[in-house]
C-alpha cells in the first residue's frame, strides 16, 4: 500500500534531478545537516533508528565521500549537530541528542571531520541550521561562512529530508534572494545523501497525538518542496579529474 502510493505521488508531483559537477571553478560549500548518532545510530535515543536502516546508511556513507573529497581539497564544509540543553524541550518531538551526550556527537564515519582546518561545526538548538546559526549579537555564523569562503554554492546533505535539511534550505535561499547570502547563487540539495526518519502509520495510530511518517513518500516530499522553494535537487555529484584543474 505504502509503495503504490509513493509510486502515485511520485507521477502526480515528480522531483525532476540532475547530476553536479564540481570543480574550481565555482567556489563550493558543503553543508552536512545533523548527522549525529541521534539520529543516525541504531538504538542511540529516542529519534535514533530502531534498527538498521538503508536510507540513513546510504546517506551516512555518501556524506562521508563528499566530506573526504572536499577536505582533500580543502574546500569549505559547514557541519551542524543537533544538541539540546535538557531543560528545553523541542515540541513536538520527544527529548533527544542532549547537549554534551553521545547522541549529540557525528556519526562514528565523520568524527574525523572535528580536526579538519576546513570545517566549521555549528552545534544549534532548534531545527532550522540557519536560525542556529545566529549568536547573541544579531550576527550569524552560516552567513559569515558563507562571506569569508567566497562560497557561490552550497551542496546540502544530511537528515531529515524534510524536517532540518528543508528548514535550513528554504532559510537559505530566503536568504540569498534578499542579498544576505551574497556572492552565493546556487542551492543545491543531495538526494542520495539526504534521509529522513520512518515511522509508519500502523505504528502512530497506537500512539496519542503521534503522526505518521512513511520515511519514502516524506523524502519525495522534502525533495519537491526543496525544489519547489528555488533548489536544484541532484541525484549523482561527481568532481572533475585532478588533471582538469
Amino acid at each position: 500500500m505504502v509503495s503504490s502510493t509513493v509510486d502515485l505521488l511520485k507521477k502526480e508531483i515528480p522531483v525532476e534531478q540532475e547530476s553536479l559537477l564540481i570543480s574550481d571553478d565555482v567556489k563550493t560549500g558543503l553543508v552536512l545537516v545533523d548527522i549525529v548518532n541521534g539520529f543516525c545510530t541504531v538504538g542511540a535515543g529516542n529519534l535514533a533508528p530502531v534498527a538498521p536502516d538503508k536510507q540513513i546508511s546510504g546517506m551516512v556513507d555518501e556524506s562521508v565521500r563528499l566530506a573526504k573529497m572536499f577536505c582533500e581539497k580543502n574546500w569549505p564544509i559547514y557541519a551542524v549537530l543537533d544538541s539540546h540543553h535538557p531543560d528545553v524541550p523541542e515540541h513536538p518531538y520527544p527529548p533527544h541528542c542532549i547537549a554534551g551526550t553521545d547522541e549529540s556527537k557525528l556519526v562514528p564515519a565523520l568524527q574525523w571531520l572535528e580536526n579538519e582546518p576546513n570545517v566549521t561545526i555549528r552545534h544549534k538548538d532548534c531545527i532550522d541550521g540557519f536560525v542556529g546559526s545566529m549568536e547573541k549579537d544579531g550576527s550569524n555564523v552560516f552567513v559569515d561562512w558563507i562571506k569569508n569562503n567566497s562560497i557561490q554554492a552550497v551542496l546540502f546533505a544530511g537528515i531529515c529530508t524534510d524536517i532540518c535539511v528543508l528548514d535550513f534550505v528554504c532559510s537559505a535561499l530566503s536568504a540569498r534572494n534578499r542579498g544576505i547570502l551574497t556572492p552565493l547563487k546556487d542551492v543545491y540539495v543531495y538526494s542520495a545523501a539526504c534521509a529522513t526518519f520512518d515511522f509508519p502509520l500502523h505504528v502512530a495510530q497506537n500512539i496519542k497525538g503521534a503522526l505518521a511518517h512513511p520515511q519514502e513518500l516524506m523524502h519525495h516530499v522534502g525533495l519537491y518542496t526543496a525544489k519547489g522553494r528555488g533548489a536544484k535537487v541532484v541525484n549523482e555529484v561527481s568532481f572533475d579529474a585532478p588533471g582538469k584543474m
